[in-house]
């Protein structure tokens, strides 16, 4: 059996990788333009950080190693405006977002490095389609051991990650009905899904990759394109289920609440094996209808998916004030119970039933620049529910008293 290093971390440090589009500014469609933006900042220190993708019209940011999500936040602000810059200079622009909006995937050039040419022949077109956006999240464990329990339990909050990060209603010029479209292009990769749940510990981990790789099902751990998955390497255990954010404000928030989430789930039991008979479930019920979806505890049973993320933020929010990171839940909070980036997406597409102007609206919010407020005189969107019992209303929802939870437990 072969044996993996797994590299000591400390306890609660965080770090985030983001995808991010590379747009024409004149069509707002994507453009392969990522060895320019590189050339662009060779020289820069924040050099080593900014990373080709596997199309050349990706490009990644990655932070360093922090304690404190809101100096993630102003390491993050730096480097959006270095990359914005070095945009600006070579004549493209850059968004958030999961998905571009109306992208055609036969148009992506595959990026020229070893990695992604092995991936695009092992996987044909499905590489090019994968020319999809998300952000990544690192949180330190001072063990392989310590790794895979935090992994079992993230493992039940995939649907709050998506929820909270979900921003790719739209794919190839059309409207999925998807809060998050984005994993679907995941779910056609062989090896996605999530850690088994008969891996207890790290050298349970140890033998099933071993197994796996004798096998030749994978060369290496990047070959699991899990959910959640340890990276022995950096000494993590990496959420990898969020779409890239419309701004690096809303990034560094959701690195927050994994943090805390983190936090709490530090001393808790590994959930058993009846927790992972809905995980695909209630995957597709926050992909789709994110947070209008149901959720199915293990405990607890069927529930609004609402309630739950609810239930969590209020468990999470002593912890934030600790993290000095209540203020971004806070804003977290409210803005993804306002329909978060998916449903600011459709309202950018609703003022001018043009998907371009969704994608040049996603441009300047990544540039920090607001579009004005206009209320569309246009018939009300058929909102089609989870199920045929109605798991919410948005239009009746009360604002959540963060101030007045605050005073209960202090």
């Amino acid at each position: 059996m072969q044996s993996i290093a797994f590299t000591e971390s400390k306890p609660n440090t965080l770090g985030i990788e983001l995808e991010l589009q590379i747009v024409d500014p004149h069509t707002f469609d994507l453009k392969g333009a990522a060895e320019d933006l590189l050339a662009q900042i060779v020289n820069h220190p924040y050099a080593d950080r900014v990373k080709p993708e596997i199309t050349r019209s990706m490009i990644e940011l990655n932070s360093s190693v922090h304690t404190d999500a809101n100096r993630l936040l102003a390491e993050m602000r730096d480097m959006r405006k270095l990359l914005v810059e070095a945009a600006d200079a070579v004549g493209v622009r850059v968004a958030g977002g999961g998905t571009h909006a109306f992208m055609r995937w036969n148009e992506r050039a595959i990026y020229d490095a070893p990695r992604f040419q092995y991936l695009s022949e092992m996987y044909g077109y499905l590489a090019q389609q994968f020319t999809v956006f998300g952000q990544h999240i690192h949180l330190g464990v001072p063990s392989g051991d310590d790794a895979i329990a935090l992994t079992h339990k993230l493992s039940c909050y995939v649907p709050h990650f998506i929820v909270l990060a979900a921003s790719s209603p739209y794919f190839e010029g059309v409207d999925t009905l998807f809060a998050c479209s984005r994993l679907n292009a995941l779910n056609a990769f062989p090896l996605c899904g999530h850690l088994p749940p008969e891996v207890g510990d790290w050298q349970g981990f140890e033998r099933y990759f071993s197994q796996m790789q004798s096998s030749g099902l994978i060369e290496s751990i990047k070959d699991l394109y899990w959910d959640v998955r340890p990276k022995p390497e950096f000494g993590t255990v990496e959420v990898r289920v969020c779409d890239t954010p419309l701004t690096v404000e809303r990034a560094c928030q959701i690195a927050a609440f994994a943090q805390a989430l983190g936090a709490v789930l530090a001393d808790e039991p590994v959930p058993d094996a009846q927790a992972w008979q809905a995980y695909r479930t209630n995957r597709f019920q926050a992909s789709r209808f994110g947070i209008h979806g149901s959720y199915v505890d293990a405990a607890e049973g069927r529930m609004r998916l609402s309630d739950h993320l609810r239930a969590t933020f209020e468990r999470l929010l002593p912890v934030a004030r600790e993290q000095g990171t209540a203020d971004m839940l806070e804003a977290l909070f409210d803005d993804t119970f306002k329909g978060g980036d998916s449903q600011w997406l459709r309202e950018q597409f609703d003022r001018s039933q043009d998907v371009t102007q969704a994608v040049a609206a996603a441009v300047d919010l990544w540039r920090g620049e607001t579009p004005a407020e206009v209320v569309p005189d246009l018939p009300a969107r058929r909102r089609v529910r989870a199920s045929s019992e109605p798991i919410f209303n948005m239009d009746t929802l009360q604002p959540f008293d963060f101030k007045r939870l605050g005073s209960r437990l202090h």
